[in-house]
């Protein structure tokens, strides 16, 4: 089988992950085997024309010279999915291949390179396909109550509020539970994102989500390409001023001045676009206030820099708990490099590493341990053991109704079925237990033992769930 290199940059906000990649293919440059290499953006916002400075574009001048893809070529409001993103970076990889050069994806949008390297891991309303519905959802379908078909047939654009409309989130679990329960046990009805999410898949694609994970579990993980890895770590405790830093610096360069030019164009929608990027929502309101105040942009700029940590630490999280298990169970090489210090450390913990690393990856000699480069390797790379498998990830923290606590069935009482036993011994949960009726009692053990087991109708062929890496994210 025919080598086909790719060498994969991940990790957070304000680690220097687009300074290494243009560093590696520097090197790449002066190599005598290869004819150079390219960098393609695996930045979701980075992919828009616009707020250059927000989103942290790389400039041309800090490319130096270097071809950087998928780069601020999609307008503000435009929406670019991951399955998009996925067919355009293989377009590039292969047009890299073929000029002998490597490609170098990077980006934090690490939810996005799973799925590169990763193939068959998305829904087919993900792909662009829009099979008909099977036989099995238009046989449910005709089930439904009146008002779930009628919430069928015309979901909303966005999924509700939990918080505003506490109704409209219950229809839309139940119209999913009603359509697929396994998936629903998988969701508390308050998280509307990934319950629309699930339904839309389901409406898109003909088929139960859970089907199309239990299909993906027959399939063993196999990376797309021959993929080399580099995670860039900083501790939390040198990122988090770096960040504030950062955000510091921004305000500097004219940060203000790219929102205002954002919202002459159009008005926003925060759920499309450049428009999610952190820190537009935050200044937009400040902006658009008739009388702004030093109070409220102080109030921005703090909004900002907290949006901005939380984000860095859901990064951390998607890479420890989806894109290492994936990594391993795939046998893809995968490196930590220690980037707490970006100045005194940077050459010998970072630069040196990759570039030694890569060179042995390219010419097919052995590769180190990814342990020993350091104990923070040792710690992060190897201290999870998340499951990989779709349906293992499926049955994972499925969501259990406490009848006891219960007191309106159309907005239940959830709990992870890893936690219910706890539940049970909070002092709320008996004091609700005491003053239950046998009858009650009884209902409530029904249900908890129905929630543990659910009906086989949930697992036969032509009912399923869609990928660990799309659905659940």
């Amino acid at each position: 089988m025919a080598f086909r290199p790719l060498i994969a940059v991940f990790g957070t906000t304000g680690v220097g992950k687009s300074n290494l990649a243009i560093e590696l293919a520097l090197h790449l440059a002066r190599s005598p085997h290869r004819k150079g290499a390219r960098i393609i953006n695996a930045d979701a916002m980075q992919v828009y024309a616009g707020l250059d400075v927000l989103t942290n574009k790389v400039s041309e001048t800090e490319q130096q010279g270097i071809p950087h893809l998928l780069m601020g070529f999609k307008q503000p409001g435009e929406q670019y999915v991951v399955g998009q993103w996925v067919k355009d970076a293989i377009d590039a990889i292969d047009e890299a291949h073929r000029n002998q050069e490597i490609p170098i994806v990077v980006g934090g949008t690490s939810y996005w390179m799973q799925h590169l390297m990763f193939p068959d891991r998305l829904s087919g309303m993900q792909r662009g396909e829009t099979p008909p519905m099977s036989e099995s959802i238009i046989a449910s379908l005709a089930t439904l109550p009146p008002e779930l078909l009628n919430l069928f047939n015309s979901l909303p654009p966005q999924p509700p509020d939990a918080a505003l409309d506490p109704d409209g989130a219950s229809a839309l679990h139940a119209l999913l539970k009603h359509l697929d329960p396994q998936i629903a046990a998988r969701w508390h009805w308050k998280d509307t994102r990934k319950v629309f999410r699930s339904l839309s898949i389901l409406k898109e694609t003909g088929r139960r989500p859970s089907e199309i994970v239990n299909e993906q579990s027959e399939n063993v993980l196999k990376s797309r390409y021959n993929t080399l890895c580099f995670w860039l770590y900083a501790e939390p405790s040198a990122l988090h001023p770096r960040l504030d830093e950062r955000v510091d610096q921004m305000l500097g360069k004219g940060l203000l001045d790219e929102v205002r030019s954002l919202q002459s164009l159009s008005e926003a929608d925060y759920t499309l676009g450049i428009y999610q990027s952190i820190g537009y929502r935050e200044f937009h309101q400040y902006l658009s206030t008739e009388t702004p105040t030093d109070k409220l942009f102080k109030e921005a700029v703090e909004n900002m820099k907290v949006s901005t940590w939380q984000y860095a630490k859901r990064q951390i999280s998607w890479i420890k708990n989806k894109l290492l298990p994936a990594v391993r169970a795939a046998d893809v090489p995968t490196y930590l490099l220690d980037a707490t210090d970006l100045d005194e450390n940077w050459t010998v913990n970072v630069r040196e590493l990759a570039v030694s690393i890569t060179d042995k990856f390219l010419r097919h000699i052995e590769l180190p341990n990814p342990s020993i480069l350091s104990q923070l390797a040792a710690t992060m790379l190897f201290g999870s053991d998340k499951p990989v498998a779709p349906t293992a990830v499926l049955n994972a923290q499925r969501k259990i109704i406490c009848e006891t606590c219960t007191t309106d069935s159309t907005r239940p009482i959830m709990i992870d079925e890893d936690r219910m036993t706890a539940h049970q011994q909070a002092r709320t949960h008996r004091r609700l237990a005491r003053r239950m009726t046998p009858e009650q009692h009884r209902a409530a053990q029904y249900s908890k033992r129905a929630a543990r087991h659910p009906p086989a109708e949930s697992a036969v062929k032509g009912e399923s769930e869609e990928s660990p890496m799309s659905l659940f994210a």
